[in-house]
């Protein structure tokens, strides 16, 4: 299984002068770029709602998103990213209780594992990078990616990605400080683009994830790259 990174994330909604705070705060452009990301899941959406995302980005491949370590505080997220294709079929696999499917790409188990495309749609993205006052120049930077969909949502995200989870207390801090840098309210928990997307175009679908979980807790899908 590949090298797997711990993704750390906290949505917010994006304000008129956003960008304007992040190049006050010494934020860099990285850059801005457009791209289409597939969804895909069994027709009981099986892999969402068991919190697991499998996505196919033009141009950048496969990825799985799995869920990180219980109990991570809310609206903080933990994810472990998984972008090499074997790692990714052999997850699918257990995650749906198939057999092994030998060495075959995500693209040739798809139809063996009945998963299919669920939903599909273009994203125009401002990706940013920062350190955050005060910290040591050497170390890693936080990521902020400000998504517009081409349904019309709007949504930010605030990233930390680690090797260990013993790094993860510390990633949640600095999005903690960036949040309220930022003036994002504590309990802000905006759903994902892929949440709105099915509410507004598979409400089918949007329900059945919401019958997945707890009463009151709404699932906020994935993101990012």
């Amino acid at each position: 299984m590949d090298q797997a990174l711990i993704e750390v994330e906290r949505k917010f909604i994006p304000g008129p002068g956003t960008e304007e705070q992040l190049q006050e705060l010494g934020g860099i452009l990285e850059h801005q770029v457009t791209f289409r990301d597939s969804y895909y899941d069994t027709p009981e959406l099986s892999l969402m709602r068991a919190d697991y995302w499998l996505r196919q980005r033009e141009g950048s491949g496969w990825e799985l998103k799995c869920p990180g370590t219980a109990g991570v505080s809310k609206p903080h997220q933990e994810y472990v990213e998984l972008t090499a294709e074997p790692g990714i079929v052999a997850q699918l696999c257990e995650v749906l209780g198939a057999e092994a499917l030998g060495a075959g790409g995500v693209a040739a188990v798809l139809g063996p594992l009945g998963l299919r495309e669920v939903a599909s749609f273009v994203t125009k993205r401002s990706a940013w990078k920062l350190v955050l006052p005060g910290a040591d120049e050497e170390e890693r930077p936080l990521r902020v990616d400000l998504d517009t969909a081409d349904f019309g949502y709007t949504v930010g995200e605030i990233e930390a990605l680690v090797h260990q989870k013993a790094e993860v207390p510390a990633a949640l801090e600095k999005i903690r400080s960036l949040s309220s840098m930022l003036g994002v309210p504590v309990q802000e928990t905006p759903p994902a683009k892929l949440m709105v997307y099915l509410q507004r175009f598979r409400p089918q679908d949007y329900q059945c994830l919401l019958r997945g979980h707890s009463p009151g807790e709404k699932p906020q899908g994935d993101e990012r790259s």
